[in-house]
């Protein structure tokens, strides 16, 4: 089984869209809280939608359960928390949500999950596919996040 993560700030939709594809991402699953910002330009939930299905013929899903909460966010980035306790924070909601029993391996072969964040190091994305993959016991699990290539 392999999971991508990606996220969708600092890329151009070409960039953004080009990766999907390429790597044969069938199921976009967007783990934000918020799909419908403004912020959010060629990745708000219906815009989004519509080119993954017309550029790459990739499924949409929004799936909040795998997103921190507002407390949790408004903790790390308002009141400038650590990483460190947002990981913990996200972990326990995840173990208390459940999710590797809410949701069935298959959902997340060859499916890729966004939020916002550029790179995977401090965001919940990662930590979504590494709960995942310990979670479910028996099931080998690569993930591999979508980032452009450094130009040479």
């Amino acid at each position: 089984m392999k999971l991508y993560t990606i996220g969708f700030t600092q890329k151009s939709a070409q960039t953004f869209f080009t990766q999907l594809k390429e790597s044969g991402v069938r199921t976009l699953i967007d783990t934000r809280l918020n799909n419908r910002s403004q912020l959010s330009g060629f990745a708000k939930q219906n815009d989004l939608r519509f080119f993954l299905r017309e550029i790459g013929s990739i499924e949409y899903l929004h799936l909040p359960q795998l997103a921190p909460t507002q407390e949790i966010l408004n903790a790390f980035k308002k009141k400038k928390g650590t990483w460190a306790a947002y990981e913990h924070s996200f972990r326990d909601l995840m173990v208390s949500r459940k999710i590797e029993e809410e949701f069935q391996p298959e959902l997340f072969d060859n499916a890729c999950l966004l939020c916002s964040e550029h790179k995977p190091h401090h965001c919940h994305r990662r930590l979504v596919a590494e709960y995942l993959r310990e979670k479910w016991d028996g099931i080998t699990m690569e993930i591999e996040h979508l980032q452009p290539q450094d130009p040479d």
